[in-house]
Order: structure tokens, then C-alpha cells, then sequence
């Protein structure tokens, strides 16, 4: 068994799934009404550190555990559009989150030629967004106000996780290059009386991660 730490970076972004066009809300905006028109996610680039465990199985199998803090910025995009299709107006909903992310996962290595050897890793785990409860606030009173309100999204997620990396033996450390994918599994999606959560029906996370590993 040995111990190192990672730095990484990530792009964090959700998989919506938006009710059915009959269902699309509208609203009240100045002296028109507005219905939702289009719903989409954007991603943003983000940072984490972390830890890493990790334990030999057997000689090219390994188990690992990566606790990390990942901060992570992730956008939502809504037009809306009058009944009559003169006018639209588009809004950009930001969810900032603090998430502590545990993947335990199991690393399959190649053989070591000279100071380099490649792997894939796989897995799942778990995640706990520390702003969530933040997020939780009151619901909407509905009408023009609702506008300036946002998503809000559950605390808790498992997801699964797979990816490749390699591995450079130097002399007093390992160092490790790893590109990896999470897919949240749950929604997440906490109904409120507003425009923009009545437009979703599911959201669920997406992250990918381009990872510096450094082990002893």
C-alpha cells in the first residue's frame, strides 16, 4: 500500500432531461407572457485536490480510493420566447457547489516497460455537495419574482466512473497523467414553484476530469 495526492481539473456540466413541450411552463414578464423554449446545460472549467490509498491486489491489479474536494460551477441555459414569437429573452442560471467526491476504484496496470507502464481504472462512489443546504433557501411566491430564482439541487449523489491514465517512475516519486469520466446516477433536482425547475423534469451530474497523480 502507498499514498500520494492529486490536483485536477474538470469540466462539470448536468444531464437534463426537460418536461414534455405541452407541459412547459410560461410566466409574466413586463406586459407579455413568456413560455420556457429551450432547455440546455454548459459546462465550466473547475479545479479539485485530493488524496490517494491505493493497494495492491495482485501484481497489474490495484484498488484505489481518491477522496477529493472539487469546486465545481456548473450552468444551466434557459430562452424563453413570447406566445407570439416576437420577442425572446435568454437566461443563464450558475450552480456553484463545494462537492467532496470518494471513488473507490480498481486499477488495471500494464506491464512496466523501462520507467512507464499504462492502465485503465473504473469504479463508482460517492458525492456530497457542502452547498446544498445553502442552496435549499424558500420557495417561490411565483409572478415576476421567480425569475431571479435558481435550481436547487439535492446533497447527495453515487455515481460510476471509468478512464485511462499513465504512469512515469521517476526517481523519487511516481507521477501519473489520468482522463476520467463521472456519470451521477440520481436526480437531483429539487422541485420548487418556479420557471426554471417546473421546465426539468431529471437532472443528473456529468463530470470529467483530466487528473496530476503523485505517489510515493
Amino acid at each position: 500500500m502507498h499514498f500520494g495526492f492529486t490536483i485536477a481539473g474538470n469540466r462539470s456540466t448536468f444531464r437534463i432531461e426537460p418536461v414534455p413541450n405541452s407541459q412547459l411552463p410560461d410566466t409574466v414578464i413586463g406586459d407579455s407572457r413568456y413560455w420556457v423554449k429551450t432547455v440546455y446545460p454548459k459546462s465550466s472549467p473547475n479545479f479539485g485536490l485530493g488524496l490517494v490509498v491505493d493497494a495492491r491486489l495482485q501484481h497489474y491489479i490495484r484498488l484505489r480510493f481518491t477522496p477529493n474536494i472539487t469546486f465545481s460551477d456548473r450552468k444551466i441555459v434557459y430562452t424563453l420566447e413570447t406566445l407570439d414569437r416576437d420577442s425572446t429573452r435568454v437566461y443563464e442560471k450558475t450552480l456553484e457547489s463545494v462537492l467532496l467526491i470518494f471513488p473507490l476504484e480498481v486499477k488495471l496496470q500494464s506491464k512496466r516497460t523501462g520507467n512507464f507502464s499504462a492502465y485503465v481504472i473504473g469504479g463508482g462512489g460517492y458525492s456530497l455537495d457542502l452547498t446544498a443546504r445553502k442552496k435549499a433557501g424558500s420557495a417561490s411566491s411565483g409572478g415576476a419574482n421567480q425569475l431571479d430564482d435558481n435550481l436547487k439541487l439535492q446533497r447527495d449523489d453515487f455515481f460510476y466512473s471509468a478512464g485511462y491514465g499513465v504512469d512515469f517512475y521517476l526517481q523519487y516519486f511516481k507521477f501519473g497523467l489520468e482522463l476520467k469520466v463521472l456519470v451521477g446516477t440520481k436526480n437531483l433536482l429539487v422541485p420548487s414553484s418556479n420557471i426554471f425547475s417546473n421546465s426539468i423534469d431529471k437532472v443528473r451530474s456529468r463530470m470529467v476530469l483530466f487528473t496530476m497523480t503523485f505517489e510515493g
